[in-house]
């Protein structure tokens, strides 16, 4: 069985959630990102994010710290945690729960 990519499988959850966004922290290629992902989309907070949909904000090699689920829409000011610091493999049974 061919599983897709997490970055993939975190975006189609946030299709499957409208109201969560997602906050990413992860370690890619040896530096710090925070990773938003809302509605089907990703969108990195601290790097410049590729026009193309088809280059991955969150490639397979990265490593995943935590992620946060957040009320929706994100307020950087004011966000809303709904849950703070999952593992990826605490929101990897999610994911599976999800269908996703």
């Amino acid at each position: 069985m061919i599983t897709e990519p997490i970055g993939q499988r975190l975006e189609q959850y946030s299709l499957k959630h409208p109201q969560e966004v997602l906050l990413v922290q992860a370690n890619i290629a040896g530096g710090l990102d925070q990773i938003i992902i809302f509605r089907g989309f990703s969108s990195s907070l601290m790097q410049p994010t590729a026009f193309d949909p088809d280059v991955p904000v969150l490639p397979d090699t990265a490593d995943i710290l935590q992620i946060d689920r957040l009320a929706g829409p994100y307020r950087p000011n004011s966000p809303v945690y709904l849950e703070q610091g999952l593992s990826l493999a605490e929101f990897l049974s999610r994911l599976d729960q999800a269908g996703v």
